[in-house]
């Protein structure tokens, strides 16, 4: 089954691009709160102010939706990621170290429900599911991008050592759903810099 997160036919007429927003802003929202297989395209229709129509002309299914709120939380992870990149150019540990701090951060949050790709994995176990095809690319391309940081810090096996780094962000975002550490911030960056003692 192929879902497509663009319109049908063309790109969308000047007022669908605010709808298309709406649409993604809404669903985004309440996938993330309610989880994604609770929340029907009927109740993303009645909240975002726009007809089912629209949507369907927009999103050809309710999968092809998923697939794009995957999608932008994707690039907005990816954005966040590439400017705190920017700010720590030359200096990898401070890097990791950021990057750390940040997830720590979003974990803290009183809105925290999970991580948004791991949610959309363990609701769709289906490997093809267009929406997790997206969740299981965001992981991929953060232990790759972790192994670029470690191969700077000298890293002997930097490949292990980036997905050793992945288990514990995975762990910790699992961790914040089920307790506040006293110290989640802290603990995560000590146990990644011990990975590269």
């Amino acid at each position: 089954m192929e879902a497509r997160a663009r319109p049908r036919r063309g790109a969308p007429p000047k007022g669908e691009i605010g709808a298309r927003e709406r649409i993604l802003a809404t669903a985004s929202e309440l996938f993330y709160r309610e989880g994604i297989r609770a929340i029907g395209v009927d109740t993303v229709v009645e909240q975002s102010g726009v007809s089912k129509t629209s949507l369907y002309r927009l999103f050809e299914s309710k999968d092809a939706l998923i697939a794009a709120v995957a999608a932008e939380q994707d690039r907005l992870f990816w954005a966040w990621w590439n400017r705190t990149e920017e700010q720590h150019a030359g200096d990898p540990r401070a890097l990791l170290d950021a990057l750390l701090a940040g997830i720590a951060k979003r974990i803290g949050h009183p809105a925290y429900r999970g991580c948004p790709f791991l949610n959309l994995a363990t609701e769709f176990p289906d490997d093809t599911h267009p929406g997790r095809v997206v969740a299981r690319d965001n992981k991929e391309e953060m232990r790759a991008r972790l192994a670029t940081i470690v191969t700077r810090l000298g890293a002997n096996d930097p490949g292990r050592t980036a997905s050793q780094i992945v288990l514990l962000i995975n762990g910790a975002y699992v961790t914040g759903l089920m307790a506040e550490p006293a110290d989640l911030r802290g603990d995560l960056v000590d146990a990644a810099m011990k990975l590269l003692a």
